[in-house]
């Protein structure tokens, strides 16, 4: 009798979980669907909680595990039962990502690694719902020493200064850099702003000897390279 009244008082989703764990260590997460793996880093985060319908909810608002991951705090904190104990687990893994494509040697602008830089940005910033214009500061062996965001703008513009962007990579002793920002559009292609703006800013830096290798645009529908494109 004491059983069956120990099994009564455990949560209906107690035995869930833990098939959502074995299934986890068993392939990874490789079979799992979106909201599944969105209700499993819930439940570290909230472990008293039945947080299945939470799971849903993120689903149905951004609509996948990815644009989960890479939403800002406060959406996140807008879907209900999404308190800051809960954000956590979904920017963690967000920056573990980050980390993970920044280790020596993947972002190097070499052309045999250009794919992880694409991932890298990709990664960063495409789902980012305004502009962002972020700097990797390189040296002489083109090395990563700083990823930065330098400007923050609105959904279709990011005011960017050269001489910043020069003043910053002497102050790191940068010997190159590579220039990244989103469109939020979706659509890669350069505008003519975009373009001229690449352009003074490697004029700049040459007279300074610092190269700039390339500068990638990155959004949803997938990336564009000014090296690649010959604007560079």
């Amino acid at each position: 009798m004491n059983g069956m009244t120990e099994d009564k008082q455990k949560p209906h989703y107690h035995g869930h979980r833990q098939r959502l764990r074995q299934r986890f260590l068993r392939d990874g997460g490789t079979s799992m669907a979106d909201y599944e793996l969105v209700e499993l880093l819930l439940t570290l985060a909230l472990p008293r909680r039945d947080v299945k319908p939470i799971a849903k909810d993120l689903i149905a608002t951004f609509g996948s595990f990815a644009d989960i991951v890479v939403a800002r705090p406060e959406q996140l904190s807008q879907v209900k039962g999404m308190g800051e104990t809960a954000v956590v687990p979904f920017k963690l893994v967000q920056e573990a990502a980050l980390r993970l494509l920044r280790q020596e040697g993947r972002i190097s602008p070499q052309i045999n690694s250009f794919d992880s830089l694409v991932d890298y940005c990709r990664a960063a910033m495409s789902r980012e719902p305004i502009e962002q214009f972020r700097i990797l500061f390189l040296d002489t062996k083109n090395k990563l020493i700083a990823d930065e965001v330098q400007q923050k703008g609105t959904i279709d513009h990011t005011a960017v200064y050269p001489r910043e962007v020069v003043k910053r990579s002497l102050e790191l002793n940068a010997a190159a850099v590579i220039l990244a920002h989103n469109h939020p559009s979706g659509d890669p292609t350069p505008s003519q702003a975009d373009i001229d703006m690449t352009r003074t800013i490697r004029d700049a830096a040459s007279a300074l000897d610092i190269a700039v290798h390339d500068h990638i645009i990155v959004g949803r529908q997938g990336s564009f390279s000014f090296r690649a494109a010959g604007y560079l």
